[in-house]
């Protein structure tokens, strides 16, 4: 795989470093969105957050919401001018406060509430939402949070094109209970995962095929620092159920059996610039949650998407 070339001077508007809010000043508008209807949310949470935001000596505006209303509630908040968001919900409601704040907007801090959780386990380690907010008030700064975007829509943890995020549909009909529709889903996801194929090209280079890429971003990738300036790119060519066993247990395995970016189906590169394209809509994963996009897509790396109250990053693993 063709990687990129990472040289470039960073602009007057990249934020390099991670820094502290400038006291409590810098947090005096404060307001919270929760769906209690989230998966590990509740009815009880707002109250909940609201007490634990005091006892840092903050005051918040508390909105818990319908799950119909969530996008308009985020937008009346945004209104508001406040200096931190917090956002109680799931994956996709983080994704869309996240976009929103962008990185000229408030403070963002994305609690734990759906079922992946991706960016605020990225951002909090694991735990539920409760010690997720404490982490976020007790030890965060100001952290930019770098991301990818795909058909103007963005992902700060990974995405995944290709078949294999078919999968991801029957996950989510399941979820709803809907298991007909998720039986379906998995016999479609099982019969094409290895009979269709992904074409790419990574900052202009020759065009690629691969079963999927996968794009990581450096909140996540163990193979980057959390300031570096690309995606780290993921190819991955399995041919056959043999060889995706073999991929999968060395993915679970990896601190016991090795790097699983060693395993011989998997390509890795760096990139800022890409496309993708395939024979009809791409199948895609981003940030957890499942989505057709066009035959072909435009892939870009975004330095600064958005600014998040959390903890200085962990130094990356060699």
């Amino acid at each position: 795989m063709a990687g990129s070339d990472l040289a470039g001077q960073p602009t007057a508007a990249d934020l390099e470093a991670p820094r502290p809010p400038t006291g409590a000043a810098a947090l005096r508008r404060v307001r919270a969105i929760v769906n209690p209807a989230a998966g590990s949310v509740g009815p009880g949470a707002a109250a909940e957050l609201e007490q634990l935001v005091a006892e840092h000596g903050l005051d918040v505006e508390v909105e818990a919401v319908e799950p119909t209303t969530l996008q308009r509630a985020l937008e009346s908040a945004m209104a508001a001018a406040p200096d931190l968001l917090i956002v109680l919900a799931g994956d996709g409601t983080a994704q869309a406060a996240a976009n929103l704040c962008g990185p000229e907007g408030p403070l963002l801090a994305p609690l734990p509430g759906g079922t992946l959780n991706m960016l605020p386990h990225a951002l909090y380690g694991p735990g539920d939402w409760k010690a997720s907010l404490r982490r976020a008030l007790t030890e965060g700064v100001e952290t930019p949070v770098s991301g990818g975007e795909i058909e103007g829509l963005r992902f700060h943890v990974a995405a995944i094109l290709g078949a294999p995020a078919l999968w991801a549909e029957a996950r989510e009909a399941a979820r709803m209970g809907q298991l007909q529709l998720s039986w379906r889903k998995a016999r479609h996801a099982l019969a094409r995962a290895f009979s269709s194929e992904l074409s790419f090209s990574l900052d202009g280079g020759p065009p690629q095929t691969a079963r999927a890429l996968a794009l990581m971003c450096p909140l996540v990738s163990r193979a980057m620092s959390s300031d570096e300036r690309a995606l780290e790119a993921v190819a991955l060519n399995p041919h056959g159920a043999l060889e995706a066993f073999r991929l999968g247990l060395h993915t679970l395995l990896s601190d016991i059996i090795g790097d699983w970016r060693a395993d011989p189906a998997v390509e890795t590169a760096r990139c800022r610039r890409g496309r993708a394209w395939a024979t009809g809509r791409i199948p895609a994963i981003l940030d957890g949650e499942p989505i057709r996009l066009h035959k072909q897509v435009e892939i870009r790396f975004e330095r600064v998407s958005f600014r998040a109250l959390a903890p200085p990053p962990a130094v990356p693993e060699a």
